[in-house]
């Protein structure tokens, strides 16, 4: 699977480094620490992903772009993970009378995210980080749970959550990648008293599946994500490799006051099956046709809570926390898991610059990654309002049409902020910062203005030119 892990050589004088917990984060930094000559453990508080079914209703299907691109390539997995990818190259709306209308993320053909099962990208990695037993170097304990932390002695209390018995384990080097509920991280906050917060959003969501067709095929279009928006609330849908798409409601929980939609809509309002078939067939009337069984699989799938995990400090001696456990994010930008490898990719900087002194790698890397992991949560929450109710909006349309054509003028100076996140990898707060600058320009050229036709593409390449700097 990954040939190069498997030539790897421990190097005995470095530090023995653990992991808590091995999903995508966990499991991607482990490879990279193996190429370098690391012995890892890690501990995972779950079974076996590659031995027993993912819960249903939890998987939120994945996209991958530049940022996880970069990170899988520079640890040689990226060969393995394309297999399962399938690119999507644009949002596919779904208007409340059926008509689509198709809007390309980006206007050059690798411009694309590719959508990927969370289940199948963890088990490949976590394979794929153990393929360096060859040489000892990686060892996942399953249905171990972190209990607590002593800062102090380097020792971790670990319970086997079969038995429920505990033990204590030392540590050189401790990184958290255990999730948005991290152990980690909340002793970490118990032991420094840093500022940590969980937000959560008033709206949850729950997974729906429009099965293969009878020939097995996808039923509606295969290389989009698509979108039922709603102002209020909205339905995606992404394709999986056996046909099947994964169906995610966003709605509030309880009944909203200025949300949009119907102003009353809610889960809550969903909760006997006689109410949910009218709901879908008012909002979602095509994709209702697709989902057997509807009204059964709504009640028996799990309704899941939204939220951003904000922490100031990431860092406590030889402590480290990265991905969701430092800074999970709403979904709505597909960018949690290209995020959390970005950090992956970004620790490791550190470490070669440093050339192995963690002491001077960790504080480095916590000291300058928290402030892009804030930019790209704001963009995220930003983004749901885009994807529920702006891309209705023909306002919204011109200026990405307009970007778009300012972007083809001065490629070095305006990339839209979309495609900036999505496509490269400038780090997440320039882009924010950057954003900001070419949405007061859009606004400004496009104001009282309907079609682009109209617009004064001149001046705005003249605006551009004075504003933006050359990425």
């Amino acid at each position: 699977l990954c040939p190069d892990i498997e030539r790897v050589t421990i190097n005995v004088s470095k530090p023995n480094i653990t992991i808590v917990g091995a999903g995508l984060v966990g499991s991607l930094l482990a490879v990279m620490l193996a190429k370098r000559g690391y012995r890892v453990t890690i501990y995972e508080k779950r079974p076996d992903l590659r031995e027993s079914a993912m819960s249903a209703g939890r998987s939120i299907n994945l996209a991958l772009a530049a940022r996880g691109i970069g990170a899988l390539t520079e640890a040689g997995l990226y060969p393995a993970v394309e297999p399962l990818l399938i690119p999507m190259r644009g949002r596919m709306l779904h208007s409340v009378d059926g008509e689509l209308e198709f809007h390309p993320y980006g206007q050059r053909p690798e411009e694309v995210i590719y959508s990927v099962s969370r289940g199948e990208l963890n088990r490949m990695m976590m394979t794929a980080a153990e393929s360096a037993e060859t040489s000892g170097s990686v060892e996942i304990q399953f249905e171990a749970s972190c209990q607590s932390i002593d800062f102090d002695q380097n020792k971790m209390e670990i319970v086997d959550q079969s038995t429920g018995d505990s033990r204590f384990a030392d540590f050189d080097i401790l990184i958290g990648t255990d999730g948005a509920g991290s152990a980690v991280r909340k002793s970490l906050v118990q032991a420094t008293g840093t500022e940590c917060s969980v937000e959560f959003l008033d709206h949850q969501y729950k997974e729906l599946c429009i099965p293969a067709g009878a020939d097995g095929k996808h039923q509606i279009e295969r290389e989009a994500l698509h979108i039922w928006p709603r102002g209020g609330f909205m339905l995606i849908a992404l394709p999986n490799l056996d046909g099947s798409y994964t169906v995610t409601l966003f709605l509030n929980g309880k009944s909203p006051d200025n949300t949009g939609g119907s102003g009353t809509d809610c889960f809550e309002s969903l909760s006997e099956p006689g109410q949910i078939e009218p709901f879908f067939q008012r909002e979602f009337s095509d994709a209702t046709k697709l989902i057997p069984s509807l009204a059964e699989e709504f009640a028996a799938n799990p309704t899941g809570p939204l939220g951003t995990v904000r922490c100031k400090q990431w860092s406590h001696r030889r402590v480290l926390i990265l991905g969701d456990a430092s800074h999970a994010i709403v979904p709505f930008h597909g960018q949690g898991m290209n995020a959390g490898f970005e950090d992956c990719s970004e620790l490791m900087k550190h470490l070669d610059t440093t050339d192995g002194d963690w002491d001077q790698a960790i504080p480095a890397f916590a000291a300058s990654r928290p402030r892009h992991a804030d930019a790209i949560a704001d963009m995220a929450l930003e983004n749901y309002v885009t994807m529920r109710d702006s891309v209705r909006d023909p306002g919204f349309r011109l200026k990405k049409q307009v970007g778009f054509a300012l972007e083809r003028a001065h490629p070095d100076r305006f990339i839209p902020r979309y495609s900036m996140v999505m496509f490269h990898r400038i780090p997440y707060a320039d882009v924010f910062a950057r954003g900001a600058t070419q949405e007061q320009l859009l606004n400004e050229v496009t104001a009282g203005v309907d079609d682009i036709d109209d617009v004064d593409l001149k001046r705005a390449g003249e605006l551009v030119l004075n504003r933006l700097n050359p990425i």
